[in-house]
């Protein structure tokens, strides 16, 4: 049995930067960002008063996005609401795009995941300090006790690495075990049939592997890549509400009560 597990495929280089390398995953993000371009487009072109079924799933749609990210980060966080949306729309479609046996999952690439962790390591850091100050997101590393400010430190710079080798591993380790399956299957139809005349053998399709393919696709594309997409969501909407929690009310003076 002869397995072999490559990683994307490079299509051509641009000779600029020192070559930018335009490989089967530049080509499926592609086509997942005009993929949810041109579906946006098509279900807000004509948004009217009194909507129909397709306006009221797709408000329905966007308004679980909002309760999510309010009942997750606060409704203070609300303007985060398409920055998640649109990290968990891309992390489906590129998890889905996979079986159409043309794309390459983009998420089965760990450069797309690292870079979704670093932008949302990139609104974590920057809501922390515009809300202590530079300083006091220095100072953040030694709470509770300066003892712990070595752990702090590796566990800020951990978050983004776990949450990218998650769901790539996921979605990739899939990706292997798949590749694994069918590779056995094929060998055990050669085996079943080897008594077979060569010439008769030879010209049967794999039989075992009939169907399997489908089933793990639909396991590993399907229901693990929206399960990652997720966690992924969620566990950015904790990060960043963690982030920017609610600001404490100031208690009204004598005097406010009074003019009220």
């Amino acid at each position: 049995m002869d397995v072999t597990i490559n990683g994307p495929k490079i299509y051509f280089t641009i000779p600029i930067f020192g070559g930018i390398n335009i490989t089967q995953t530049t080509v499926s993000l592609l086509a997942v960002t005009i993929l949810l371009i041109v579906t946006a487009y098509f279900l807000t072109r004509h948004l009217t008063k009194r909507p129909g079924r397709m306006q009221v799933i797709t408000e329905k749609g966007v308004s679980m996005i909002y309760d999510l990210v309010d009942s997750t980060m606060g409704t203070h966080n609300r303007k985060f609401a398409p920055y998640i949306g649109t990290l968990f729309l891309s992390s489906v479609c590129g998890s889905l795009i996979g079986m159409t046996q043309i794309f390459r999952s983009t998420t089965a690439d760990l450069s797309v995941t690292a870079a979704w962790a670093l932008v949302t390591t990139g609104i974590v850091w920057y809501e922390k300090i515009k809300n202590n100050g530079f300083l006091g997101f220095l100072k953040g590393f030694t709470e509770p006790i300066v003892v712990m400010t070595p752990m702090n430190i590796v566990s800020e710079i951990a978050s983004p690495i776990s949450l990218a080798f998650r769901h790539f591993g996921n979605v990739a380790g899939g990706s292997v075990i798949t590749a694994l399956v069918y590779s056995a299957l094929a060998a055990l139809s050669s085996f079943v049939f080897s008594w077979l005349p060569a010439a008769v053998s030879a010209a049967l399709p794999p039989v075992f592997q009939v169907g399997v393919p489908a089933f793990l696709s639909i396991y590993f594309d399907l229901f693990s890549g929206f399960v990652q997409a997720l966690v992924f969501s969620l566990l950015t909407m904790v990060y960043i509400g963690e982030a920017n929690p609610p600001k404490a009310e100031v208690p009204a003076t004598e005097g406010e009560k009074a003019d009220k």
